[in-house]
């Protein structure tokens, strides 16, 4: 059989684990997670992390592997993934990836796209603009200057609104427009499942998913990370509103109202960015297992 991987997506809360395990299961496979905040250890309520017994339910990889204070980036990944896939793939013809971050399942599934070489002092002086006018300013920029960037890319992340802002300043042409470089090849080829539902599901969804993180302890574990909130893999929702709780800028009930609404955005922009993709086929949230398992295995 071709060695084939399964690439499970779709927007956060929307039970995207649930059907990974019981796929693998299935498969008798393993599973990648591509998921680019679960990958920190000291990072686990925030980040949905899989329970233990989700863990035992099958074999996870990048899980909690590494610390916030490591630097690992989507490069890194890449190459680290595709190395456990083709080891997977050994002993089974068929693997697993389930997760929401875009970039990430792109870089496995279709590689990363080549940016040309620009001046370095353009972004020393993007760098010099965040801190002196913030990262609202720098968002406003990049929407005049690629409203296709400005729609799809982790908007709220800094380093990501300056990579865009470089290459749209360094080569007069928008970000987005080097989004289209060839796929390139892989030892496998790729099946990829999205599950949606109504945006009124999705958002109730993910208010009740903040709740409980709230209820199991997510205040406390913000606040054994504050220390670190400079760190990039900090930069991230769930927590930086909560830093701000912390700093008094913001009040309890004000953070976790800020991080269902950031969490909201964030899955408005995690479907942007997998409705380009054609080759997903989309379930909705509440299908049978089986149906979906029956569609892969015709593709198989």
């Amino acid at each position: 059989m071709t060695k084939t991987l399964i690439s499970v997506v779709g927007p956060t809360a929307i039970g995207k684990t649930a059907l990974s395990i019981k796929l693998a299961q299935h498969f008798n496979t393993e599973i990648v997670s591509a998921d680019s905040r679960q990958f920190y250890k000291e990072m686990c309520i925030g980040t949905a992390v899989p329970s233990s017994e989700e863990l035992k339910s099958a074999i996870h990889h990048f899980i909690q592997h590494k610390s916030v204070e490591e630097h690992y980036t989507v490069g890194d990944f890449e190459r680290d993934a595709i190395s456990v896939i083709q080891n997977i793939h050994k002993h089974n013809s068929i693997a697993l990836m389930v997760g929401g971050s875009g970039l990430y399942v792109k870089a496995v599934t279709k590689g990363l796209d080549d940016f040309p070489e620009v001046d370095n002092t353009i972004r020393t002086n993007l760098n010099e603009a965040l801190n002196t006018q913030g990262l609202q300013s720098l968002q406003n920029r990049l929407k005049t200057l690629d409203p296709v960037a400005y729609d799809t890319i982790a908007i709220d992340n800094p380093q990501r609104v300056i990579r865009a802002l470089e290459i749209c300043l360094g080569t007069n042409t928008p970000y987005s427009s080097f989004l289209t470089n060839p796929e390139k090849a892989r030892p496998f080829k790729t099946i990829a499942i999205g599950l949606n539902a109504e945006r009124s599901i999705i958002y109730d969804r993910i208010n009740q998913r903040v709740d409980i993180m709230v209820k199991d302890g997510l205040v406390e574990e913000a606040k054994r990370l504050f220390p670190y909130r400079q760190l990039n893999a900090l930069n991230t929702v769930g927590y930086k509103e909560l830093f701000q709780y912390f700093e008094g800028t913001y009040t309890l009930d004000f953070a976790i109202s800020e991080i269902k609404k950031n969490t909201r955005r964030f899955a408005k922009r995690q479907l942007t960015w997998f409705r380009k993709d054609t080759s997903i086929a989309w379930f909705d949230y509440k299908t049978a297992t089986d149906e979906i398992i029956r569609y892969i295995e015709n593709l198989l």
